[in-house]
């Protein structure tokens, strides 16, 4: 062993090239990691706003379509609109108040189920 030289163990020996390559690579390792866990989160931010606005426009087109439906089959556009004046019947059938209270009753139901869903709304883990 050469006395000039350091010893490997010793504290005052340089670093070896493969200790410096391998220190890299964990640093390179833990940034990758690091972006890794940026880009997750920021999928799971865009998760949760994509699940966050589905249940909003479900709740606003519930809510619609059933005021709608309450209100819409007792005013005179129901019945006189272009589409039923071609059949009779058709119309007759659409003015009668079992099919006007079928609409209320669907419209309320529609109401009730965009409301339930605004009201048990709860984040995914």
């Amino acid at each position: 062993m050469d006395p000039n030289l350091p010893a490997a163990n010793s504290p005052a020996a340089p670093p070896s090239d493969a200790h410096a390559a391998q220190t890299e690579s964990a640093t390179a390792i833990l940034e990758m990691q690091e972006g890794q866990q940026k880009e997750a989160r920021r999928i799971g931010i865009l998760q949760r706003w994509v699940y966050r606005s589905s249940v909003f426009f479900f709740v606003l087109l519930s809510a619609t379509a059933g005021v709608l439906l309450v209100i819409l089959p007792w005013t005179p556009e129901w019945t006189d609109n272009y589409l039923l004046l071609s059949f009779p019947w058709l119309r007759t059938f659409f003015a009668s108040g079992f099919f006007r209270g079928v609409c209320n009753g669907l419209g309320l139901l529609d109401i009730w189920i965009g409301f339930w869903e605004a009201f048990h709304y709860h984040e995914p883990n």
